[in-house]
């Protein structure tokens, strides 16, 4: 082979090979909140449409322990993004800041914190809480948030004796009148008393949060810092991809949950589609994502939010609302506007 060839032949290789590599995706280890759930359907809907292939990127997809446990797997470097809760964002910015994973895509616009009881309870207001029985999981965080909702409405939380029991037990100790009333999260709750053959909403009296006073955001799409600074345009495909796949699962629940069943098709596919769909109702749209759209947030709200967690958990430093939310990498707004068909 003459040296010219040679050469050319060279060249030409060396081309494909940085072609072969400027091609391959950007690979993102992506954590969920808990176990599978039609909650996920979204996220699985953008893998199976190719939407995370379209933006360059290669996203893994594992089940989670819990939506405050979402921070620490992304801080331990496991993990470079998902699906976890802002308060428990803002809690590890106030105790150790710069360590904690920044939210770029609010999805629980209201809290999933409730309060229930059954519908013949003499319980009819917050007031009537006094005295009575409350069940929770030890460290759950709507048990641990009522002493704030209690100092909102002028209740005394040391006359509202706590029973602590295993998550899995929560609504049966409510119904078997084990205790009085059950500090709950949302979506978890309804699911389960539908399993139970009840009507969440006509057997029992919630009171969420948000309507007394505690109005906090909850679950979205977390990434790392790590990944901000070094791939902010994987950042930015990531959410492109989610926020198209959310609004299109929004307009066929069903089709969403279908999805999930071929990833867990143990799944009771009729509670998930009720489960989402009451999601979406209750805490994913609002007259706040009307007027922003679909993952963005106040950051008066925000701010207000964060001084009520920085009170109730005595955090000895009190962040920013840029310190835990980036709304830099949101699609425009008309791509975010979700109205509902159900």
């Amino acid at each position: 082979m003459s040296v010219i060839r040679f050469g050319i032949a060279l060249v030409t290789a060396l081309c494909l090979s940085v072609s072969a590599h400027a091609q391959e995706p950007t690979k993102i280890r992506f954590t969920l909140d808990w176990k599978y759930q039609g909650l996920h359907a979204y996220i699985f809907w953008a893998k199976d449409k190719g939407y995370f292939a379209k933006e360059g990127l290669d996203v893994s997809i594992d089940q989670g322990t819990g939506s405050a446990a979402t921070v620490s797997r992304i801080v331990s470097g496991t993990y470079d993004a998902g699906f976890g809760d802002m308060n428990a964002i803002i809690q590890l910015a106030g105790t150790k800041p710069g360590q904690q994973p920044v939210m770029v895509y609010m999805i629980y616009n209201t809290p999933p914190f409730a309060l229930i009881v059954k519908k013949d309870s003499p319980i009819k207001t917050l007031k009537d809480l006094e005295g009575k029985k409350m069940g929770t999981p030890a460290g759950g965080a709507a048990g641990v948030l009522f002493a704030a909702l209690a100092k909102s409405n002028g209740i005394d939380p040391d006359k509202v004796p706590v029973v602590n029991m295993q998550p899995q037990l929560q609504e049966q100790m409510l119904v078997k009148g084990d205790v009085d009333f059950s500090a709950i999260f949302t979506v978890t709750s309804y699911a389960n008393l539908i399993g139970m053959k009840m009507d969440p909403l006509k057997d029992f009296r919630w009171f969420y949060y948000s309507d007394y006073g505690i109005d906090l955001y909850s679950n979205g799409i977390m990434v790392s810092k790590a990944l901000i600074t070094e791939k902010p345009k994987a950042v930015a495909g990531l959410v492109r991809a989610l926020n198209k796949a959310m609004i299109e699962v929004a307009a066929n629940p069903a089709a969403g949950v279908k999805e999930m069943l071929k990833v867990e098709p143990l799944m009771n596919g009729d509670i998930e589609v009720k489960r989402l769909e009451y999601a979406l109702k209750t805490h994913f749209v609002s007259k706040e994502t009307d007027a922003n759209g679909l993952g963005d947030v106040s950051d008066a709200r925000m701010e207000k939010a964060i001084k009520l967690l920085a009170d109730t958990y005595k955090l000895p430093n009190t962040p920013a609302v840029k310190d835990v939310f980036d709304r830099s990498f949101l699609p425009p707004k008309a791509e975010r506007t979700l109205k509902l068909r159900f």
